[in-house]
This record gives structure tokens, sequence and C-alpha cells, in this order.
């Protein structure tokens, strides 16, 4: 089996191009685009100065590696921020789960649009009730393991720069550790994201098409992944590439409008009909490129074929 990745693109831009240029409706994309918009809710979006205590350089390292404590203890010393400050907490973690519950749904909504080439919003966000619940409760979960893991991981680095903070005179020996902690961290991140990539770009069409849940999907797809785990590698490189050229393009185009584009794409909602192109030719790239794995793991409907015998004419029977 020959897994590629041009193909599928180039397959997946063409149905783009059918879907939202011929003809060009610029209701179905603020449609499509709504459901887009939705999808994409949850996706990603030191003190300088000179020395004092024993800091050199440009780094205060006192003031970076105590500011928890510092904050702490601030917090302690006025109750009356320190309740303004969690209750807003608080808002802004019912409002993260709201949107979380809102970009589990819409990520089915976007598909079935991309599937069907078509634009709707009511009938599908219905349809697709419990598997959008299902992403749902596995995306609080996958987060809050990743939360607890990244804050786990930062306390033991800051306790040991505290440490050795405290036990050298040289505050060069305190960069190599600094910057490996933080490469360690950038590599906690890539795995998250590659993880989420599975999720959404593969695990969704699955649950999709076999309407089933998370976790019957995960007993169908990790066959899958473990077997071509390098085709995966090469799609997640694959899809980096254009999302960086995708990247760049914005720059441009911001420059050469004189930053207008830039003002567009920070509206969230017309952010996401403007690079409606974009992230319709990714959705469909996923699906593409999963059907390469066999029928079992076909999304997109296939033209009904009539048999010979029914297309051949009847010939009326010699008398």
């Amino acid at each position: 089996m020959t897994i590629r990745l041009v193909d599928p693109f180039s397959r997946a831009f063409a149905r783009m191009s059918k879907a939202l240029f011929r003809p060009f409706d610029i209701k179905k994309w603020f449609v499509v685009g709504f459901t887009a918009f939705l999808s994409e809710l949850t996706d990603c979006g030191g003190n300088g100065g000179g020395g004092g205590g024993r800091s050199r350089g440009q780094v205060d390292w006192e003031e970076v590696l105590f500011f928890p404590q510092r904050a702490w203890e601030w917090l302690a010393e006025n109750p009356v921020w320190a309740t303004a400050i969690a209750f807003g907490a608080f808002l802004l973690f019912v409002f993260i789960i709201l949107c979380v519950w809102w970009s589990s749904r819409g990520k089915f909504l976007f598909l079935d649009n991309v599937v069907h080439n078509r634009s709707q919003v009511v009938a599908p966000w219905h349809e697709y009730r419990k598997e959008g619940n299902s992403l749902f409760l596995w995306m609080l979960i996958l987060s809050a393991v990743v939360l607890a893991v990244v804050i786990a991981y930062l306390v033991q680095c800051i306790t040991s720069l505290q440490v050795l903070y405290e036990t050298t005179s040289d505050m060069t020996t305190l960069i190599l550790p600094a910057i490996l902690m933080a490469l360690g961290l950038f590599a906690i991140m890539l795995i998250t994201g590659f993880i989420d990539l599975m999720l959404y770009d593969f695990m969704v069409p699955i649950m999709y098409r076999n309407r089933v849940t998370v976790g019957k999907a995960l007993q169908k797809f990790m066959p899958l992944l473990t077997s071509h785990f390098f085709s995966f590698i090469g799609y997640a490189l694959f899809y980096l590439f254009v999302i960086v050229v995708v990247v760049i393009a914005v720059i441009i185009a911001g420059l050469v409008t004189c930053c207008i584009g830039f003002v567009l794409l920070a509206l969230p909602y017309i952010g996401a009909v403007v690079l409606l192109p974009v992230s319709y030719t990714l959705r469909a790239f996923s699906v593409e490129f999963l059907e390469q794995f066999g029928p079992e793991f076909q999304v997109f409907p296939r033209p009904e074929t009539t048999s010979p015998a029914a297309e051949s004419p009847q010939v009326p029977a010699a008398t």
C-alpha cells in the first residue's frame, strides 16, 4: 500500500475550488465559515533589567524564579484583589468549557458540510449530538491531563532552578539548564499537538462515518496509527509545511493591503470566513488521506454506479 501526500492534497484542493468558487456563493461562505469558526474555537491562538541582587546580564533570575512565591504572597496580602482575580478566573474557566463544547460539536458540523458540499448548521448540530458530546468529554480529559503534566513539569523546573540559583555564584550556569527545560516543555507541546491533530483530523472522521464515540473510534484508529506511524508523521510534517506557507502568504497579504488584511483576520468570525479556503482544503485533505487506508475508512460519498446490465438497452426478442 502506497500512502501519498500530494495526491490527496490535490484532490482536497479541487474539492474546495468546486465547493467555494464554482459557483461563488457568499451566503454559503458565511454559513460554512461559521461552522469552521466553531470548529476552530479551541485551536491555538521575563523581566528584562539590569541587575539587582545576584543577577547578571539581561536576565533578573531572582525576579523570574521567585515570581510564583511573591505573587502568592501578594495575593495573601490583598484579599480583595485575590477574590476578584479568582472570580475572573472562574468566569474564564466557564467560558473555556463552553468553547470546548461548541468546538466539539462544530467539528462535526464543518466536516459534514465539507463531506457533502453543503451549508447547514441546525440539522447536523442535532444529528451529531452524541458524537459531539463524546468528543467534548475526551477533550476535557485530554486538556486536564496536559495541564497537570505541564504544571508538574514547570514546578519541577522552577524548583530545580531555584536550588541551583541559591547554590551558585555564577549565574551563567543557569542558562543551559533553563534552555534544556524549555526544550522539554516544547517537546510536551509537540506531542500534545500531534495527539490533537490525530484526534481532529482522523478520529473525528471515523466517528462521523461510523456514528461511534471517541472510545470506539480510538480502537479502530490505534492499529492503523501503529502500523503506519511514519505515514502519519509525514502527514503532520506536510500539514506543518502548509501552515507555514499560509502564514507567510497571510503576512505578505497583510503588508500589501496596508494591514487591512491583518484587521480582517483579527475579527474571529470574519477571519474564519476569509481563511475558509484554507480550512476547507485542510479538512478535506485529512479525509482524502485517511481514505487511502481502505474502504472501511471511506468518508466522502461515492457517485452511484449503475450495473452494465441495467444500462444496456433491452432488445426485443425475435418472433
